[in-house]
């Protein structure tokens, strides 16, 4: 059995377009898949920057947070130095006041023989306290405000 030619002709006119929308069908396909790559290979550039970024910040405000913390456990250290000191007798609170005299007061009423002033024994762990507090407020504003400082204002602005 033999195939006329013009059955061949048309045969082959038929594989061959087949194969051509197959091949403009992968074409479309591959242009497709391209352009998915360099939206993804953006997306991952963009990611990556932003975990640079955010590892950087994390650094510093870890390096921060450290160098703030030594040093309110280094003054929370002399506070407790002083109040030892204080206890043993070898320092004592006083505070810098004056007793004016009370006018139509009669002569001397023996305040120059008085000692200076000091705090009461109830109101020297009230003292130690407001001391470790200050330094601790001291802290924490120093540390939030170069938190500001060198991380925040050096991020960039978020899209």
């Amino acid at each position: 059995m033999t195939i006329s030619p013009l059955r061949l002709a048309l045969f082959l006119l038929v594989v061959g377009l087949l194969t051509w929308c197959a091949f403009e069908y992968q074409g479309k396909q591959l242009v497709a898949a391209r352009a998915d790559l360099v939206g993804v290979t953006a997306d991952l550039h963009t990611e990556r920057e932003a975990a640079r970024l955010a590892g950087e910040q994390l650094a510093a405000r870890d390096q921060l947070d450290t160098q703030h913390t030594q040093e309110l456990n280094s003054a929370r250290s002399q506070i407790n130095a002083l109040q030892l000191a204080v206890a043993d007798g070898r320092y004592r609170l006083r505070i810098k006041a004056i007793c004016p005299a009370v006018p139509g007061a009669s002569g001397t009423s023996g305040l120059a023989d008085a000692g200076s002033a000091e705090l009461a024994a109830d109101a020297r762990s009230d003292y130690f306290t407001l001391r470790e507090q200050l330094a601790l407020s001291r802290q924490m504003i120093l540390g939030l405000q170069d938190y500001i400082r060198q991380v925040v204002q050096r991020t960039p602005a978020q899209p």
